[in-house]
């Protein structure tokens, strides 16, 4: 039997088949050299990718760490006294918001009757009362006339009786007397004695009485008088004058209308000394002391000044506190002008710190992202206190470490990352 010729037979491939494996060699080897990729990066816990341009990172540094509260608030005149009523009565208001007064300026009147009418009896009542105060002088030299006429005709009914009695010795020696006469004599001389004795006292007396009734008489038209003086410093007051130099802030009443006592009227601003008046959160209360800096900001002017009050209470979540600074002619102010403030809590040298970012909130300040080359890797941290601009690395990093400042969302808490 004839064999057919299929063993002498050569399969020939055509030639596009051939140019089709060229390429499909280089896809399979660009898929081997990706697995080999993949497998590395999965063998060194590498599961993602960021840009660098994605990113913001930060050296940590040694410094002097400021920590401060940034707040707002305005300018106020620091002496603004508010003028009341002293009286009960009907206000005009001779000055308008906005004039300037100088120190003792009437700014309003007050119209009281009541007390003008008191004034006006209480002037009558003295003027009586000096009167009686004249009289009463008088009626004491005339009564003090009586008792030295008394003691005059007590000293001459004296003499006479002492005459009379020496004149009885002479005759009672003589014996043209009797002796019953003669003791008569001594009798007259001795009721003689007495009476003066008496007119002296009466004199004595006479003039202690009279001056103490003058005495009191005139404590009384002294007393009537300071009563007067009040009555006419309370009149005087009816007339409301500005206590310093400055200009009228505002009305507070209106025009001829009738207030009772100690009722706002008016203010008068000082303009020659200016206050800052902030407000600060109070979770910065506590840290808050008088005489502590704070940088002012006036557009593009700043100024040094010192806390000088805090209030005691808080407020919409706020305490409010003054700041005291100095004070130039070339310094425009007004007042309620707004400015920005820094308070300056504490100063603390040789501390390790790094840029504020968002790192501190998006990773709860317990952690971040540490760069070394093209590899971000997970880094426990914990932070201090804070300023504007920096805050304080307390553990987790060390000066020169390279940090991931913001926001670590992008990072979906991977272990390492690969920069490119």
């Amino acid at each position: 039997m004839i064999k057919d010729t299929s063993g002498q037979d050569t399969v020939l491939v055509p030639s596009t088949i051939k140019r089709l494996k060229l390429p499909l060699l280089i896809g399979g080897c660009a898929l081997l050299v990706s697995a080999l990729v993949w497998a590395s990066l999965g063998s060194d816990n590498v599961s993602k990718s960021l840009s660098r341009s994605d990113i913001t990172t930060a050296t940590l540094y040694m410094g002097t760490l400021t920590r401060d509260v940034a707040t707002t608030g305005k300018i106020v005149a620091a002496n603004a006294p508010i003028l009341y009523s002293t009286e009960e009565g009907t206000v005009t208001l001779l000055s308008n918001p906005g004039d300037t007064v100088k120190k003792g300026d009437v700014v309003a009147k007050l119209d009281s009757p009541r007390l003008t009418n008191q004034l006006e009896q209480a002037k009558s009542v003295l003027a009586g009362m000096e009167s009686a105060l004249e009289r009463a002088k008088l009626d004491a030299r005339r009564d003090q006339l009586q008792a030295y006429q008394t003691l005059d005709m007590a000293t001459v009914d004296l003499e006479a009786a002492d005459r009379e009695s020496r004149r009885g010795e002479l005759l009672i020696q003589s014996q043209l007397i009797g002796q019953i006469d003669y003791e008569k004599g001594k009798d007259d001389l001795h009721k003689a004695k007495l009476k003066f004795k008496h007119a002296q006292q009466e004199v004595a007396l006479t003039k202690d009485t009279l001056t103490f009734e003058i005495k009191n008489k005139a404590l009384e038209v002294e007393r009537q008088a300071l009563a007067v003086r009040e009555l006419e410093r309370q009149v005087d007051a009816l007339n409301i004058v500005a206590p310093v130099n400055g200009i009228i802030g505002n009305w507070i009443t209106e025009q001829k209308t009738r207030l009772s006592a100690n009722q706002p009227i008016l203010t008068v601003v000082d303009l020659s000394a200016y206050e800052a008046e902030l407000a600060v959160p109070e979770s910065y209360a506590d840290d808050l002391g008088l005489g502590m800096e704070v940088e002012l900001s006036f557009g593009s002017i700043k100024l040094m000044g010192k806390l000088s009050s805090i209030s005691p209470e808080v407020r919409n979540r706020e305490v409010t506190a003054r700041v005291q600074f100095d004070q130039s002619d070339s310094l425009t102010l007004r007042q309620n002008q707004r400015i920005s403030a820094r308070v300056l809590l504490e100063h603390r040298p040789n501390v390790l710190m790094v840029k504020r970012g968002a790192f501190m909130t998006s990773g709860g300040g317990d952690e971040t992202y540490q760069v070394e080359g093209d590899l971000a890797s997970r880094r426990q941290i914990k932070l201090g206190s804070t300023s504007l601009s920096q805050v304080e690395v307390l553990d987790g990093g060390k000066a020169g470490d390279e940090w991931v400042i913001s926001s670590l969302e992008p990072f979906n808490s991977a272990e390492q990352v690969r920069i490119h």
